[in-house]
């Protein structure tokens, strides 16, 4: 239920469930979590993306209720993309929410189809959001905007989230060659020269 095609020096890694509104299971955690750990070494680029017309709906309810709601796979799945030293690319074919808002913020650019929202019901269910997740709302929204999302339980339509600096491009047509595009100039360059622009701008 996640696919990867890769080829040297680039992982493009889907979630394919889309008749469970590419919801998540621990097993598809754990198989995001290997391929963002070996895309480290193994890809300049990653993109994350989904299959149908949601990205993902967050953990699968049946899994959430047996503890994946609060299990740490999902902040070392956000930490193993925050590390990787090239760029990592959210394509958002659809609505994110829940817990998979983490790979969202992880990642250095998201993008996204017109007509999604995004948002992170923790506060109407009971959980508290991943522990980096918040931190890294707020650094790009700014703190009322990320209280908007987290405990104000706003789902956010990805047009006004562009505007608040969450998503970075909405695409209207050829959401993935848009997403290749913008890999294109760190895939042809040195690894360590992208790695020393990453780290200059500032790793979250």
């Amino acid at each position: 239920m996640i696919r990867l095609d890769k080829d040297e020096a680039l992982w493009i890694a889907t979630i394919d469930r889309p008749d469970k509104a590419n919801s998540l299971t621990a097993e598809m955690l754990v198989t995001l979590c290997e391929i963002a750990e070996a895309a480290q070494t193994g890809a300049r680029a990653l993109i994350l993306t989904g299959s149908g017309k949601v990205f993902s709906a967050g953990a699968d309810l049946d899994a959430a209720k047996a503890g994946l709601a609060v299990s740490p796979l999902w902040e070392r799945l956000s930490g193993a993309i925050v590390r990787h030293p090239g760029l990592t690319i959210c394509a958002l074919n659809g609505t994110v929410a829940g817990g998979a808002m983490g790979m969202a913020l992880a990642c250095d650019l998201r993008i996204s189809v017109p007509g999604a929202k995004v948002f992170y019901p923790v506060m109407k269910l009971g959980f508290l959001p991943q522990p980096s997740d918040p931190a890294r709302l707020a650094e790009l929204v700014g703190p009322a905007r990320a209280k908007m999302i987290l405990m104000a339980g706003q789902k956010i339509p990805v047009e006004e989230a562009q505007t608040w600096g969450l998503i970075d491009r909405i695409v209207d047509s050829d959401l993935i060659g848009t997403a290749l595009s913008l890999t294109e100039d760190t895939i042809g360059a040195d690894p360590a020269h992208a790695r020393a622009i990453k780290g200059l701008i500032g790793q979250r």
